[in-house]
């Protein structure tokens, strides 16, 4: 087998846009006719910018190579323009085509992603997915009224979750880490304690930040919230800084999760050596594939730490995540987004299924999924946004700043 063929979809989400403004697909194509799918989480520059380089990582270290030989184009990829260093564009880049090689694989020996690497250790997975305003909630007030929120957590736990996210901490900025305003911490607080009365026992709490504060700001609002005793408090300080999560990690009463933002076993390596986190989340189209995500889950279970894969994005990085959870002893819980229904469905040829809180595995080779190209090229992004964006405003210390949602 050779690959021989790329293209690249950039699908717009319509609303109400659940895992990002767009999904970028790649389509690989060996010589002998076998296709693969794969999906780019990373998206640190405009689409179209994404889709050359994306073009140039196939050309320059993927093209015409036999798709079994993923260690050494990821090598490739690493190392060009001798940098030998993670890059999350370049990473990004090459995730996508790396999920698709192994889709490629697996259809060639019609098995499974995760029948090639050890087999399956679970034969479901539990799942979580963020809390999001029922039909008749007004979005504007949901994400920042913690009396909007029981609802909404009482039908997610009514329809089988055991385990539901929430981020009102307050909005992402660019400006860095920050201290928790008086506000902040009074709704985070908030949003805990209704969601706790809400749900007793029966579901896990996933306290979401992105990065949005400083380590002595992050461990003062870990002890805000950890009265509710939280699964976990994800990303509290910014990814850039690795050795913040330590410090706050050796003082939060609230286990540390984080690795969306995080790409190859270089930078969670890190993160694994100083104790910092408890709960890794290596996004597949990000990390540098699923390769490089199985080294990241083997590592973090020599340290003792459970993996929980991210995936807010589309369907294809959901399925990637399925193969990766199946086949590793230390899997926490996978994302969802709601019950994988709505565009992320209707983008597959047949839905992946999900039952009382735990996500079924599709039984096909390579992913498990087909994407229905027909829908996918019906749905082209037009605009100019990234998908995932954060505030250039500062935080404002009269709590006046709102997170408009996922």
């Amino acid at each position: 087998m050779k690959l021989q063929d790329l293209e690249v979809l950039v699908v717009g989400n319509p609303p109400p846009g659940f895992g990002g403004r767009y999904f970028i697909l790649v389509k690989l194509t060996t010589a002998c006719g076998i296709t693969g799918w794969g999906e780019v989480y990373a998206a640190t520059v405009g689409p179209e910018a994404m889709r050359a380089v994306i073009g140039d990582v196939f050309a320059r270290h993927m093209e015409g190579e036999n798709p079994e030989n993923i260690e050494w184009m990821f090598r490739k990829a690493y190392s060009a323009g001798f940098t030998q260093r993670p890059d999350p564009t370049v990473m990004g880049a090459f995730s996508g085509l790396e999920i698709a090689c192994w889709d490629i694989l697996g259809k060639a020996h019609d098995r499974p992603v995760h029948a090639l690497w050890g087999g399956r250790v679970w034969d479901r997975l539990r799942s979580y997915s963020y809390l999001y305003p029922e039909p008749h909630q007004d979005p504007a007030r949901f994400y920042n009224d913690p009396e909007a929120s029981p609802e909404a957590a009482r039908a997610m736990v009514a329809a089988g979750f055991t385990a539901i996210k929430f981020d009102p901490a307050g909005a992402y900025t660019v400006r860095g880490g920050h201290q928790p305003t008086m506000p902040d911490l009074d709704r985070s607080e908030a949003f805990c304690r209704a969601i706790r009365k809400a749900v007793g026992d029966r579901a896990d709490l996933l306290f979401g930040t992105h990065g949005q504060f400083t380590p002595s700001g992050a461990i003062r609002l870990a002890r805000r919230i950890a009265p509710y005793d939280p699964l976990w408090f994800e990303e509290p300080v910014p990814p850039d800084l690795p050795l913040d999560f330590a410090a706050v990690a050796a003082q939060s009463p609230v286990p540390i999760s984080a690795g969306e933002r995080l790409t190859t076993k270089a930078e969670f390596a890190l993160l694994l050596r100083s104790g910092a986190i408890g709960i890794a989340q290596p996004n597949i189209g990000r990390v540098g594939g699923l390769l490089e995500a199985r080294k990241i889950a083997a590592m973090a279970e020599g340290f003792g730490v459970q993996v929980a894969p991210h995936i807010y994005c589309g369907p294809i990085v959901w399925a990637a995540a399925i193969q990766l959870a199946l086949s590793i002893p230390n899997f926490l819980i996978l994302e969802t987004i709601q019950t994988g229904g709505g565009f992320h469905a209707a983008l597959l040829a047949t839905p992946i299924r999900w039952e009382q809180g735990y996500v079924i595995p599709p039984e096909g080779p390579g992913l498990g999924v087909e994407i229905d190209e027909a829908v996918a090229r019906a749905h082209p992004w037009t605009g100019t946004r990234l998908h995932l964006e954060m505030s250039q405003e500062p935080p404002d210390p009269r709590g006046s700043d709102r997170f408009a949602g996922g």
